[in-house]
């Protein structure tokens, strides 16, 4: 018995997929062949580090689930996106209302602010996007994956 489940916990990816899909397969233990059955083992995928692996029948997918700096500071640009738009509606501002925003600056934010610029000004029809290193006048706080920051919104005239 420890012969045979050394061989089958030695099986290769090759092997395992033609166990799964022909329900049967012949190995060689101590020089003597034996059939195994896919209902005589358990068979277990193990997650990869940083992938997400999904099975069902035969098709198993591998999704890449690292975040990159880029996917990072584009979701925190969204969650920016997001909380302004919230802003905008709470003071009564017009969908079309072009706006100038000042956001208090923050090392774990800057990245997004400085690389999605461009596509959060679009999104909030905003004309300009500053950083600024203290808020001056009263700025709204928002809350950012955790950051809790300011931002001043005013209606361009």
């Amino acid at each position: 018995m420890k012969a045979a489940a050394a061989v089958i916990a030695a099986l290769d990816q090759h092997q395992i997929a033609q166990l799964e899909k022909e329900k049967s397969l012949s190995i060689a233990v101590d020089g003597e062949d034996i059939l195994i059955n896919v209902s005589d083992v358990e068979i277990i995928a193990e997650d990869i580090p940083g992938w997400s692996v999904a099975n069902k029948d035969n098709l198993t997918i591998a999704l890449d689930i690292t975040i990159s700096p880029i996917l990072e500071n584009e979701g925190n640009a969204r969650e920016i996106i997001n909380r302004i738009q919230k802003i905008r509606k709470d003071t009564g501002l017009e969908l079309t209302d072009r706006i100038l925003v000042d956001i208090e600056e923050n090392e774990a934010l800057k990245p997004a602010i400085i690389n999605f610029n461009d596509y959060i000004r679009a999104e909030i029809l905003a004309d300009t996007v500053n950083l600024v290193p203290v808020m001056e006048g009263d700025g709204t706080s928002i809350e950012v994956n955790d950051i809790t920051l300011k931002v001043l919104i005013t209606k361009n005239s």
